[in-house]
């Protein structure tokens, strides 16, 4: 992974150095020291790439030899303190190949310091650590006097200025991003790094058991006095600017916790003394904001900063939400449907649902998708209506390897965010009001870079389709944006599993997107997919065991080992190689140096490729087959049935592909998973991990890392979702609901308790300046219509009125209640039940109710007719009852693990008001009573079913109170 280094320091005879031997040792040459009359010798000295000394204008040609250089430096100083020369030092990202690297860095240093006057000595280094990855870097040697054709005059003192530093270290973080996104390569300086974010402290050494104890025993341990020099250097750092501390918390979260704070400045600081003054000058930055208690009782805090982001994120929303500019024909929609069709694609009712939803005008449109429900198919539909109607669909993903499975899923030319987001800064493919922008698994987007993408699409005038899946893996920096934006403007969902095979393992996935981790894994251990070992050891063991068979019995079956760490996908990969070896399933080993350290590859090797590369056509994640290799060149057939070749020296970001990383897996499909769970996994990598497979998939652990299944369920059931500042901040009423973790439809159903008595239903509301139907003349047949629109379209309006209220926190009036009762009554003359069933479907999708009150009736009719099928279907009934009943049930589950009592009752409340609804619909209580094992039932006591069920989940069914969403 890139990582930010970026140092300067003086070269002086104060500190006893020479210029000659700096300059030798650093480009592993032989330089005669005029001076001192000897030589100094380092050519035996290995890593050295590159060295080339580098002159600005008007320089005299002779200073290009290093030897002549720095002895007429040394000749100008006469000081015995003299200062030599600066040099600096910065981490190239082992992303790229050496030639990239050494470019970058000739690019960075003729802008930064030969332009600016200065005769640079660069030394390019790529060392290969202990730990068998490279470490490229260089050293750069810059004289500190002006010089001119007659050599060199007097000391440049601007030259020393520290804004200039903080400048030169601004400017490398930028030449690195942009030379990355220019390359299209899945990088940036690493965020986990403060300096990628311009926070000005330094990288500390990882201290080790070994250091550790020599320091202990009083032991010079020069790593360990290093380690503590910079941590003492960071805190004073904070301590003259805490900003830096607040900005390097929020990048990765939006949110944080006083032991966050602590926790982030004990690492950088060094003693009790300076941890108190730190956290003291961050506690009293006027920039840092107090949120109130979250769930667990703990203070949160964000930025005000990072409140900005959030702010213009939803005002931007707000913005697209609004406008309706990206209408489609239903005559060219139903063309691609039946398009599609012909070619043997055929869409299931949620699928049709979130088609219409996204070809309809407003220019912000929100899927969730379960994982493997066929979203992309949907979306390669809605592709050629767009293209048809003369629109450019253009695909966006964070990673590399996602964009291309956006494309190869449904044929939009798609790129990552931060590709196209360099073209705009080159002034190159900027958005105009003819684009639909597909931004795919967008739960995994930080706040920050959805921003940017939905203001610059709102100022353009374009449209934005937000694909994902919350409960997948989260973003990796800070923020849910995909979730807060579903909240506030509703999405639709796809709920219907595809990809398995199985009933029960569809059922699984269901189970794994709602939360419900103990019932997925219960159903593969039951079906023998779980399997425990006595160590981790033993059990990476019996997974290669497994993994072997299986590859022997379906050879043609494609196939995926997935874990949590990179040192686990590591020997994983080498355990698989070696059975494949003890199979002669391999061709001759050929000894490589790749990006990750020395591997062998042989034809048949499996292979997955580390880094975008457009010329081969492959991306960060992508998988193939050896076919060929030498210590030159290598052929692969990839798993989409093109082969490619390239040379090694071009193209060394390779590694075994047996086994990968979760992270690397989301948006794979295989036939056949393995799994191998570590104690770092949550419910969220389980999801994923869990979800990837068509066949079958195994999960293996070690009872060194999880004692029972039962701890092993915990662990991955562990809810780590992220927040935003914004579920804290607000009115009293969303402040409290969103700290609880509440969705937007739950925090309405919670709102809705507080409807006086009187009052049927949480839509009781609004009156609105609609004029009553004309009841006395005959109308037409076009104005009877007319009439109709209007009926719908006014209770609607008042839908959306009482939405948005609770949304704000705000409670309902009798007068609002009169309104939406009035306008119900209207609407049940055109067909009974509709507003009952209209209601529902808004409930379900908030954006629907705000179509139909601007007038859009494309999707109203269906979804009603939807709901009354449901509502006069018993079955369909009973399904609706199971999903909602065990959403509850995992919501309770969670809420109690965390300590969460309230969430826990309010989610109890509604189950027991769901159970005394069956009383009064023996039909639909007839169906679930054999459907007892889903709803958790394991202990029957002969009672009716509502009370079964409240015994079994420990439920106050006597107390009990439904929020009126049970149905």
């Amino acid at each position: 992974m890139a990582i930010y280094h970026f140092s300067a320091k003086v070269i002086s005879r104060a500190a006893g150095s020479s210029a000659l031997a700096s300059a030798a040792y650093r480009s592993a040459s032989r330089l005669h020291d005029q001076r001192l009359d000897r030589h100094h010798d380092f050519s035996n000295k290995a890593g050295v790439v590159h060295s080339e000394v580098m002159l600005p204008d008007r320089a005299p040609e002779h200073l290009s030899d290093r030897e002549r250089l720095w002895n007429e430096v040394e000749a100008a100083e006469l000081r015995k303190d003299a200062q030599l020369a600066r040099e600096i030092e910065f981490a190239i990202p082992r992303e790229m190949t050496k030639e990239q690297g050494i470019e970058l860095a000739r690019d960075f240093v003729r802008d930064e310091f030969v332009d600016r006057g200065m005769i640079a000595d660069l030394n390019v280094h790529w060392d290969i650590g202990a730990d068998g990855l490279a470490k490229p870097h260089a050293h750069v040697m810059l004289t500190m006097r002006d010089v001119c054709e007659d050599g060199f005059g007097k000391k440049n003192r601007d030259w020393n200025r520290t804004d200039l530093l903080e400048k030169w270290r601004e400017r490398w973080s930028e030449h690195v991003n942009q030379r990355l996104a220019e390359l299209d390569i899945d990088a940036r300086i690493d965020h986990r790094s403060l300096e990628a974010q311009g926070i000005d402290l330094e990288p500390q050494y990882k201290i080790g058991p070994a250091a550790s104890r020599m320091a202990a025993q009083g032991l010079e341990s020069e790593r360990a006095a290093e380690h503590l020099e910079i941590a003492r250097s960071n805190g004073d750092k904070i301590i003259a600017n805490p900003n830096i501390a607040l900005d390097a918390i929020t990048h990765s979260q939006a949110t944080f916790t006083t032991r966050d704070l602590a926790r982030f400045i004990h690492r950088h600081s060094d003693g009790k003394e300076q941890f108190d003054q730190a956290i003291g000058a961050v506690r009293a930055l006027p920039d840092l904001v107090a949120l109130g208690k979250d769930g667990r009782g703990e203070d949160r805090f964000t930025s005000r900063a990072m409140i900005d982001v959030e702010q213009r994120l939803m005002r931007g929303a707000e913005r697209l939400a609004d406008r309706e500019s990206h209408g489609l024909p239903t005559t060219m929609l139903n063309k691609a449907v039946i398009a599609a069709g012909s070619n043997g694609l055929v869409l299931g009712g949620e699928q049709q649902t979130a088609l219409r939803h996204i070809v309809r005008p407003q220019a912000l449109a929100i899927v969730v998708g379960y994982a493997g429900t066929g979203k992309s198919a949907m979306l390669g539909i809605a592709r050629d209506a767009w293209e048809q109607a003369g629109l450019e669909v253009q695909g966006l993903a964070l990673s590399g390897i996602a964009a291309e499975n956006l494309e190869s899923g449904s044929g939009i030319a798609s790129r990552t965010i931060a590709s196209l987001e360099h073209q705009w800064g080159q002034g190159r493919d900027p958005l105009t009001s003819n684009h639909v922008l597909v931004i795919d698994e967008a739960g995994m987007i930080g706040s920050r870079q959805m921003e940017r993408v939905i203001s610059e699409a709102a100022k353009r005038g374009a449209k934005v389709v937000l694909v994902g899946d919350p409960e997948q893996l989260q973003a990796i920096e800070a923020g849910a944006a995909f979730r807060s934006i579903a909240e506030r403007h509703g999405s639709v969902e796809i709920t219907e599993v595809r990809r398995q095979h199985e009933d029960w393992q569809r059922d699984a996935t269901r189970h794994l997107a709602t939360g419900r981790t103990v019932e997925a894994i219960q159903a593969y251990g039951e079906h023998d997919a779980v399997h425990a070992a006595p160590t981790r050891e033993d059990a990476r063991n019996a997974l290669i065991d497994r993994w072997a068979r299986d590859r022997a019995a379906n050879p043609d079956a494609s196939r995926i080992i997935l874990t949590h760490t990179r040192d686990e996908v590591q020997a994983l990969n080498t355990a698989a190689r070696d059975r494949l070896r003890l199979a002669e399933a391999l061709g001759e080993d050929v000894t490589l140096a790749t990006e990750r350290g020395t591997r062998n590859f042989a034809a048949g090797d499996r292979i997955m490729f580390l880094k975008n590369e457009r010329d081969l056509g492959v991306k960060n994640g992508t998988l193939g087959t050896v076919e060929s290799t030498s210590q030159v060149r290598m052929a692969v057939q990839l798993d989409d049935g093109r082969a490619i070749a390239f040379d090694i020296k071009d193209y060394a970001q390779i590694d075994h592909g047996y086994a990968a990383t979760i992270h690397k897996a989301q948006g794979m499909t295989v036939d056949r998973t393995h799994v191998l769970a570590t104690p770092g996994m949550d419910s969220h990598s389980t999801y994923v991990a869990m979800s990837r497979h068509r066949d079958h998939v195994d999960l293996h652990y070690g009872q060194d890392d999880f004692a029972d299944q039962g701890r092993l369920v915990r662990t991955l059931s562990r809810d780590r979702a992220k927040d935003m500042a914004s579920d804290y901040a607000g009115e009293p009423e969303r402040q409290f609901a969103e700290r609880r973790g509440i969705t937007f439809r739950q925090r309405i159903a919670e709102l809705a308790r507080k409807v006086p008595r009187k009052m049927r239903s949480m839509f009781e509301g609004l009156r609105l300046p609609v004029e009553r139907p004309f009841e006395s003349a005959r109308p037409t047949e076009e104005e009877a219509r007319q009439v109709r629109r209007n009926i719908v379209q006014r209770h609607a309006r008042a839908v959306v009125s009482i939405f948005e209220s609770f949304d704000k926190g705000d409670a309902t009036t009798p007068d609002q209640a009169n309104e939406l009762r009035a306008a119900r009554k209207d609407l049940n003359t055109i067909t009974e039940h509709a507003s009952v069933d209209l209601e529902t479907a808004y409930k379900k999708d908030w954006g629907l109710a705000r179509e139909t009150a601007g007038g859009d009736f494309t999707r109203t009719r269906q979804a009603m007719q939807h709901e009354a099928e449901i509502r006069t279907h018993p079955k369909l009934r009973a399904d609706r009852f199971v999903e909602r009943w065990n959403k509850l049930n995992a919501q309770a589950e969670r809420a109690y693990m965390t300590g969460d009592l309230a969430g826990r009752k309010s989610a109890q409340n509604e189950m027991a008001g769901m159970a005394r609804s069956l009383e009064r619909d023996p039909q639909m209580e007839s169906i679930l009573s054999a459907r007892k094992a889903q709803l958790g039932i394991t202990i029957e006591t002969g009672r009716k079913l509502g009370a079964e069920l409240a015994f079994n989940h420990g439920i106050d069914f006597g107390r009990g109170r439904g929020r009126g969403i049970g149905r």
